[in-house]
């Protein structure tokens, strides 16, 4: 159960939010665009990062890039 100690795990890298424009979810309420991110974990189709809401939630890589 990975997800009880997220918050306390080390940041991975930074990413930068290029845009949050989804198709079928709510994302511009929960990233900013041009902001930066710790990545907590990743695979090969998400980001799981510390969002604005403070808490750490999954999002697909297209919404960023490296830092």
């Amino acid at each position: 159960m990975i997800h009880l100690d997220w918050h306390n795990a080390k940041i991975i890298k930074k990413v930068k939010c290029v845009q949050n424009k989804a198709k079928k979810y709510t994302v511009d309420t929960m990233l900013t665009e041009g902001k930066l991110y710790n990545v907590i974990n990743e695979t090969d189709e998400f980001v799981f990062v510390i969002d604005n809401s403070e808490r750490i939630a999954g999002y697909y890589k297209e919404y960023f890039e490296a830092v």
